[in-house]
């Protein structure tokens, strides 16, 4: 029998998954408009040192075990840092002045996928044949937005490295998914051990971010690009995080995650109607195949099918 408690949390847990990829999303569309009036690396930099600043109060509160899991495993803390606010921070800023928020956020849904192949090379994890057959539809369909339904693109050499850095970023973020979860970082809360890499991202782009402003990159002066950031750090970070992490801890990972499967229909339906961009053929074949791809591989059915039971 649920206990009452978590029984009323469930409504609250289910709105707030809807919602969550939904902050995710809203990274992509802010910083493909605020990139154009504050450089990549200085909107990383801000974007992670201010989540860093929010967060402060948790790391401090934990500052015992903090001290603890930096003397141990600080390179650890570095390289998290390093993948997922450097690589999937600044790079997809970059990215953004390149390419389309409609392709980067289909591409950046190839991440679950990355877990799974990164699995398989360092830990030996097997790959069924449900797994193979949807991360072979979700690449095939990148291909299809990546060469926007033409091979002759590639021989063309009009591959978009906008895209590419995409492709850069969804790895990365699954090499951090995977990290993340390690057993001694867990020590932390996990909020906590977010301000913690948050600190240690700041501190990576700090260098780029400081050369950018040497050598008279853009700088955030106007109201509309602190709005922009603003809303990157409220939305796309602080929301986004604590929610998937609330849902995680109430509904559970395997019916949390099914939840971001939302992530490209709110990625391509913001940069439409917020941005103005063309949602053509190829996007929608490209979507069939990356979502179908990546619920095929990663849907837990047999163990939603055992809860259920």
């Amino acid at each position: 029998m649920i206990p009452a408690r978590i029984d009323r949390r469930l409504p609250l847990a289910y709105a707030v998954m809807v919602l969550t990829p939904l902050f995710f999303s809203t990274n992509i569309i802010f910083g493909r408009v605020t990139v154009h009036e504050v450089a990549p690396f200085t909107l990383a930099f801000l974007r992670w040192g201010l989540c860093a600043i929010v967060l402060a109060p948790f790391v401090i509160g934990a500052l015992d075990t903090v001290k603890a899991v930096l003397r141990r495993r600080w390179p650890l803390v570095l390289l998290l840092g390093f993948l997922g606010m450097w690589i999937s921070g600044a790079v997809v800023y970059l990215s953004l002045q390149y390419t389309t928020a409609t392709n980067g956020a289909l591409i950046y849904t190839t991440s679950p996928l990355w877990i799974i192949l990164l699995d398989r090379v360092f830990s030996g994890r097997i790959i069924r044949r449900r797994e193979i057959a949807g991360i072979t539809a979700a690449f095939v369909g990148v291909a299809v937005i990546l060469f926007q339904g033409r091979i002759a693109t590639l021989s063309a050499d009009l591959l978009n490295i906008g895209d590419l850095g995409f492709l850069l970023a969804a790895l990365a973020w699954a090499g951090y998914s995977i990290l993340f979860k390690e057993t001694q970082l867990n020590r932390l809360p996990i909020m906590a051990l977010f301000g913690l890499v948050c600190a240690a991202g700041a501190l990576l782009i700090l260098p780029f971010a400081a050369f950018e402003f040497a050598v008279g990159e853009r700088i955030p002066v106007t109201g509309s690009a602190w709005s922009g950031i603003a809303g990157i750090v409220i939305f796309a970070s602080l929301l986004s995080f604590s929610g998937f992490q609330f849902g995680i801890r109430t509904l559970g990972s395997s019916i949390s995650g099914i939840f971001m499967y939302l992530l490209p229909v709110y990625g391509v339906a913001l940069a439409v109607i917020f941005l103005g961009e063309s949602f053509q053929m190829h996007h929608l074949i490209g979507t069939l195949l990356v979502l179908g791809g990546v619920v095929l591989a990663t849907a837990p059915i047999g163990r939603l099918n055992a809860r259920a039971a």
